[in-house]
């Protein structure tokens, strides 16, 4: 497996949820975190802030550089290369993985909530690419990793929520054609979760406790990413993994310790969407 030690790590949205546990998983490895986030004072609904993360990384060991910065705005994602640039010199992964996210018809959508979500998904995936890429191309091993599924035309994934449905599959687009462009260079590769996962938006928006009941941990999702992360940039590019698909691949067979209730039998589980 290739070595993360004082590999610098760039996540987006990486105060809660998967992208904090990606950063906790790498930071275990060696790794030299930015969080990349905008939440910098508690949220009455979402815990964690940019700060509250970078210290439950360091105390564990690890090292972290919590950089305030909202992704919509290419002056901020412009300031937010800088100081890693200052702290760390250079970057060796970026990690796309903040998301807006609303699922609602469309005379259900207000254009406020469809701008908001092609900003951060499509829009804000390509800008960290574009200010990333020059400092990744000088790396040993680039990889960016996109939380994003695999394109699939299915009108059901479009009909009843269209809008968030073109803005993720804009991310998903960022590393079909970034791979190519790039390929042999930098690495581009997706990921996304067999199931839901245990996060502050799938216990706000989606489903409440009976769907965490039904979800799998933000853990089985960073150890996917420290997987993909690990592989060969030449060869490892251009693909949509499934974590469960990837880990099974790595030869893991239980997952009922990555399940919030590990009493569920996996059938019981809640499929997330797009598969």
């Amino acid at each position: 497996m290739t070595t993360f030690r004082d590999k610098i790590i760039w996540i987006t949205g990486a105060s809660r949820g998967i992208g904090h546990a990606i950063a906790l998983r790498l930071a275990a490895e060696g790794a030299r975190i930015v969080l990349v986030a905008k939440t910098v004072e508690p949220h009455p609904r979402l815990p964690g802030t940019i700060f509250t993360a970078a210290r439950e990384i360091e105390e564990s060991g690890g090292k972290a550089l919590p950089v305030q910065a909202d992704i919509r705005f290419e002056d901020q994602v412009a300031r937010a290369v800088e100081k890693t640039l200052e702290a760390y010199g250079g970057i060796d992964v970026l990690v796309n993985n903040a998301s807006a996210i609303q699922l609602t018809g469309t005379l259900d959508t207000e254009m406020k909530r469809f701008d908001l979500m092609h900003q951060v998904d499509a829009r804000g995936t390509f800008l960290c690419c574009r200010a990333c890429l020059p400092h990744l191309l000088r790396a040993e091993n680039p990889h960016v990793l996109t939380l994003s599924p695999p394109l699939n035309l299915e009108p059901r994934w479009f009909s009843s929520h269209i809008a968030y449905t073109m803005a993720k599959y804009g991310m998903s687009m960022c590393t079909l054609g970034m791979a190519e462009e790039f390929r042999g260079k930098v690495a581009f590769n997706s990921l996304w979760p067999a199931t839901t996962i245990a996060t502050a938006a799938v216990q706000n928006l989606l489903g409440g406790d009976e769907l965490i009941r039904r979800s799998r941990k933000p853990e089985i999702v960073a150890d996917a990413a420290l997987r993909i992360l690990s592989r060969d940039h030449r060869v490892a590019t251009g693909q949509f993994f499934i974590d469960e698909e990837l880990l099974r691949s790595e030869g893991i067979q239980d997952f009922r310790s990555y399940q919030v209730d590990p009493t569920l039998n996996p059938d019981q589980l809640q499929r997330d969407l797009f598969l």
